[in-house]
């Protein structure tokens, strides 16, 4: 089961499209949804909490679609799965010492004292992999992306945003449309 859904991993993909976006092809969530082949409903819902976490910001009217409200820089993995996830932790604890047979309904105060040692693992373990998320920033991301990636596969992204943000109005007398 993982801890970290799915919604991280293409929140992350979509900011990674507007990172070094022309401010006149900001894409809409629809067209990064189509992009990418997903439900434009998940991929809006994902742009709300972004918004609302203050990493995106949204254009108004037919020029509209999204756009970093920081630098890449100043985005960091972190931020995106606390944006998306609500920083709900990796464990959570049970108390299970609690429920020991041997202890009936009152289990003995030394059996409960302090932290159970499982979840200060735990909780060790989530410190360290959100200090390793905090460290990295969507530029590092675009940066290695940018070496992996085909030329003609970012020429092509680019020309096929450029067309979204025509056909929907982003540019002065070219196309109509809204968008979101």
């Amino acid at each position: 089961m993982a801890h970290i859904g799915n919604g991280v991993e293409y929140a992350l993909h979509c900011l990674l499209y507007l990172v070094g976006r022309q401010a006149e092809a900001a894409p809409s969530a629809r067209d990064l949804a189509e992009f990418q082949g997903v439900s434009p409903s998940f991929v809006a819902k994902l742009f709300t909490r972004l918004e609302k976490a203050g990493l995106v910001r949204a254009g108004e009217g037919v020029k509209g679609g999204f756009r970093l409200a920081r630098p890449p820089e100043q985005v960091t993995v972190l931020a995106v799965v606390d944006a998306i996830e609500g920083g709900k932790p990796l464990f959570d604890c049970r108390e299970v010492r609690r429920n020991c047979v041997l202890y009936r309904d009152a289990p003995p105060s030394w059996a409960t004292r302090g932290v159970c040692g499982i979840h200060a693992v735990m909780r060790e373990a989530e410190q360290e992999m959100r200090q390793a998320l905090a460290r990295h920033t969507l530029a590092d991301i675009a940066a290695g992306v940018s070496v992996k990636v085909a030329p003609q596969h970012l020429e092509a992204a680019e020309t096929w945003f450029q067309a979204r943000a025509a056909a929907r109005g982003g540019r002065p007398g070219e196309g109509k449309g809204t968008a979101r």
